[in-house]
């Protein structure tokens, strides 16, 4: 493994912090190659020493100012309350959002080439908070698609809000949001076989893999015949703020 010189640790430092100063005080437009380089007094060729496009460097500022948020906010782990930690991570989102309005547009831009590493890395947070609320029995939907009903409605929710002037905007939006999703999800309690069936075919899918006497293709075959059974078939989702 290549070493990194500490001189080139701060100037990649320096231009990650310069691009999202600009993006926060001017907007999205503002962060062009040859901007960032002249406020971070260096030539424009420099900055491809570090990042090859302009979408490398918005995917290194997206990842230095989430993990600014999180810091500042000082957001906790994993409870023992799998649904009380899905709510904290759309509070997360929510929040996340409203704080950094251009950021969150450029993440959410359907004409990005690729999601974005910090996108991706909040949606596998979600994808694994949905997955223990799935394991207690609670879920009434496939786990893929109540991550994705979750994903649009937060991503959805945000960019309503930001939409209209600070001033005007009604954050009880987000919270009624997440409460309809709520709905549509999960169960009152956790299910019995005679009360919910979807429910516990939902809650056997979560704990197949972990099944020690199987086969890994007896593994994948019940995995399938569950998923068929729990509703209908989900696709990857696509990029995501945390």
């Amino acid at each position: 493994m290549v070493k990194v010189r500490p001189d080139r640790q701060e100037t990649r430092a320096n231009i990650v912090e310069v691009a999202a100063r600009l993006l926060r005080e001017q907007g999205a437009a503002a962060v062009t190659t040859r901007a960032v380089a002249q406020a971070a007094g260096m030539q424009a060729p420099t900055i491809y020493r570090f990042f090859e496009d302009k979408d490398a460097l918005l995917d290194a500022v997206a990842e230095h100012v989430f993990s600014t948020y999180v810091s500042e906010k000082v957001l906790v782990g994993d409870s023992d309350d799998p649904v009380a930690d899905l709510r904290a991570g759309w509070e997360a989102h929510i929040g996340f959002g409203l704080a950094n309005a251009a950021l969150f547009g450029l993440l959410t831009d359907p004409g990005r080439r690729a999601p974005s590493p910090a996108a991706a890395a909040g949606l596998e947070v979600l994808r694994a908070r949905v997955h223990r609320v799935a394991a207690t029995g609670r879920l009434r939907v496939a786990e893929g698609r109540a991550v994705e009903l979750i994903h649009a409605a937060g991503t959805g929710a945000v960019l309503t809000l930001l939409s209209a002037p600070p001033e005007d905007r009604d954050l009880g939006l987000a919270d009624a949001m997440y409460e309809a999703v709520l709905q549509a999800i999960l169960t009152d309690v956790p299910a019995l076989p005679a009360d919910d069936t979807n429910a516990v075919t939902v809650a056997f899918r979560a704990v197949v893999p972990k099944l020690p006497t199987l086969t890994d293709p007896e593994r994948a075959l019940l995995s399938e015949w569950l998923d068929r059974a729990s509703g209908p078939a989900s696709g990857p989702v696509a990029g995501s703020a945390r």
